[in-house]
């Protein structure tokens, strides 16, 4: 079986799998809301992790009403909350091998994370 990025997809195929018309695709593509991968001959190819984001976008536009604009930002929301909660869960790994009468001072670009050990004596 193929891996969940592994470009496998016609644009046919992805288009009779979501009930959409091709052009809308492409569309979507030339908005920068997905990138499908590119055989030597420029076929776009897409990935199931491309149709389930494809999925997502039309979840929004059509059972909420998001226009392409809105599901951009919500896209960008969408991957800056995952990239978060990957930065806590290495956060928190990282805290279980603090000492427990130190304190880490951690600095990122937008912001400054203090973890303190509550058992200082």
């Amino acid at each position: 079986m193929y891996s969940y990025d592994e470009p496998v997809y016609l644009i046919s195929v992805v288009s009779k799998i979501l009930n959409i018309h091709p052009q809308t695709l492409r569309q979507y593509e030339r908005e920068g809301l997905i990138k499908p991968s590119r055989t030597e001959g420029r076929m776009r190819l897409y990935s199931q992790r491309d149709i389930d984001r494809l999925k997502l976008i039309l979840s929004l536009v059509r059972d909420l009403g998001v226009n392409l604009a809105g599901v951009e930002i919500i896209l960008q929301l969408k991957e800056e909350i995952e990239n978060l909660q990957k930065e806590i869960d290495r956060l928190k790994k990282q805290q279980g091998q603090i000492p427990r009468n130190r304190s880490v001072v951690i600095k990122k670009e937008n912001f400054q994370l203090v973890l303190v050990s509550e058992d200082f004596e």
